[in-house]
């Protein structure tokens, strides 16, 4: 992954990535929250981590492979979570985030999605997601052509 010991972790968190996401993605720590989780997986995107990405996604929804950016054209610029639900106890959470990206020189994108996650046996898995604003509206007009 490259050395990213002193560089600021993509997830928006505000720390070093050594002392955020890092424990995750390349310690194989277990993330203690759905949120943590996903700020990991957004880091993980951002890092082209197939590996992690499939091992944390549960297997009753996880593909076989993930068409990552291994070329380079797709750039992460920033994650904002918006909503974070989970009751005290529960194993069932629900995170909203808006990620930016833009592919080579293109204007900057939003994804605006509402992810699903489930915990069992201590550790907490990705299971889908729901679209949110234009994102959806966008999926809506490529079903129908």
């Amino acid at each position: 992954m490259g050395n990213m010991a002193d560089v600021q972790c993509p997830c928006g968190s505000g720390r070093d990535y050594a002392k955020c996401c890092a424990h995750f993605i390349e310690s194989n720590e277990i993330a203690p929250n759905a949120e943590a989780l996903m700020r990991s997986r957004y880091t993980a995107y951002t890092l082209n981590a197939e590996t992690y990405l499939l091992a944390t996604w549960h297997p009753s929804t996880r593909p076989t492979s993930l068409p990552l950016d291994a070329g380079g054209k797709a750039r992460w610029l920033g994650l904002e979570v918006k909503r974070y639900e989970c009751d005290a106890g529960a194993d069932r959470a629900v995170v909203e985030f808006i990620a930016r990206f833009k592919f080579g020189g293109g204007r900057a994108e939003r994804l605006h999605e509402t992810s699903h996650f489930v915990r069992e046996e201590g550790r907490w898995f990705y299971i889908d997601a729901e679209l949110n604003g234009k994102n959806a509206q966008q999926r809506a007009a490529m079903a129908k052509d």
